[in-house]
C-alpha cells in the first residue's frame, strides 16, 4: 500500500472529493484509510465509563485508498506515488516532480 500513517492526502473521488486532511489509520487487508476530518458521521451512543454523557459524536468512516492521492511536500500536489531504489534503499517518489517524498507528519 502506498498511502501510509501521518501522510497528508486528497480525496479525489466520491462524497468529499477535494478535502485534504491527515491520515489517522491504515487498513492493508481492506485497502482502506481513515482520514482525520474526512467522511464523518454521526454515531449515537449509550453512557458508558468512557462517555458517561453518552449521546451523539462524530466518527471518521474508513475511505477507499483508491480514492485518495498523496500531496507532495515539495510540489504541493496531490500526484501518484511511485518507487525507485537509491542506494539499495526503496523511496517512495512523486509522479508529478519525481522527488522523494518523506514518511509523513511524524
Amino acid at each position: 500500500m502506498k498511502i501510509k500513517k501521518s501522510d497528508n492526502v486528497m480525496v479525489i473521488a466520491g462524497k468529499d472529493k477535494g478535502k485534504t486532511g491527515i491520515v489517522e489509520h491504515v487498513f492493508p487487508e481492506a485497502n482502506k484509510v481513515v482520514i482525520k476530518g474526512v467522511a464523518s458521521a454521526k454515531k449515537h451512543v449509550k453512557p458508558s465509563r468512557k462517555n458517561p454523557q453518552g449521546g451523539i459524536i462524530d466518527i471518521n468512516l474508513k475511505v477507499d485508498a483508491s480514492n485518495v492521492a498523496l500531496i507532495c511536500a515539495s510540489c504541493g500536489k496531490a500526484s501518484r506515488v511511485g518507487y525507485k531504489t537509491t542506494d539499495g534503499a526503496k523511496v517512495r517518489i512523486c509522479r508529478a516532480c519525481e522527488q522523494s517524498v518523506e514518511g509523513g507528519a511524524r
